[in-house]
């Protein structure tokens, strides 16, 4: 019912953006963001853009700096490696769930997300296929039916995001979710084990590869 839409606030418009901007890399790690010069650039006033990034900042996507600037987070190894072991406790345990209590619903989303990330791979459009594959391990996480599990992942939702993105090969990693979607159909818990396991493993080498090959941004 489009007259019963919800109400957006501006800032929240103006967070997904930049969250979409930085997820995808168009905001470079390192780089500023002034309240003036994006509250121009997305044609709103700069109180909006300042409710937003506070709360990119408690996302851990942003890094305030005094007064009406912040930067873009520029992750280091240490912190990546921090939340791979986090993600790894998590998608070992949503895939086995998923696996263990999907619904045929379930998996006609997953599915969905799966081939929208398979055609962008197809395609070579990295940011699609980025996208694609991450809604496809959110929707995992939902196949798990674990409301603890989605608090967890809601919480670190942005950094996750983000490092799902962390990867240029997107042809293997879409051949993986496939590889896993099959598991996750056929009921087979061992199998949906080893291939999160090996998927994570790629994933973790797909990252670093990425991170040597960005160039720095030194913020004045």
């Amino acid at each position: 019912m489009t007259g019963a839409e919800e109400f957006t606030p501006e800032s929240e418009r103006v967070m997904r953006t930049l969250r979409d901007q930085i997820i995808e890399g168009t905001r470079a790690p390192g780089s500023r963001l002034v309240e003036r010069e994006i509250a121009q650039e997305l044609g709103v006033s700069r109180l909006p853009v300042r409710d937003a990034l506070r709360d990119l900042a408690g996302e851990g996507l942003v890094t305030p700096r005094p007064r009406t600037w912040a930067v873009v987070r520029e992750f280091t190894p240490s912190d990546i490696a921090d939340l791979g072991e986090v993600r790894s406790a998590l998608e070992v345990l949503g895939f086995r769930l998923a696996a263990q209590r999907r619904t045929r619903a379930g998996l006609a989303r997953l599915r969905a997300h799966l081939d929208a990330e398979l055609d962008a791979a197809a395609q070579g459009d990295g940011t699609r296929a980025r996208n694609a594959a991450a809604d496809f391990h959110e929707t995992v996480t939902d196949l798990a039916d674990n409301a603890l599990l989605s608090e967890l992942n809601e919480t670190l939702g942005s950094r996750m995001r983000w490092l799902l993105g962390q990867h240029d090969d997107f042809g293997a990693v879409a051949d993986e979710h496939e590889e896993l979607y099959r598991a996750i159909e056929a009921r087979d818990v061992r199998r949906v084990e080893e291939l999160t396991q090996r998927h994570l493993a790629t994933s973790e080498v797909e990252a670093v590869a990425h991170q040597r090959c960005r160039p720095v941004q030194t913020p004045r």
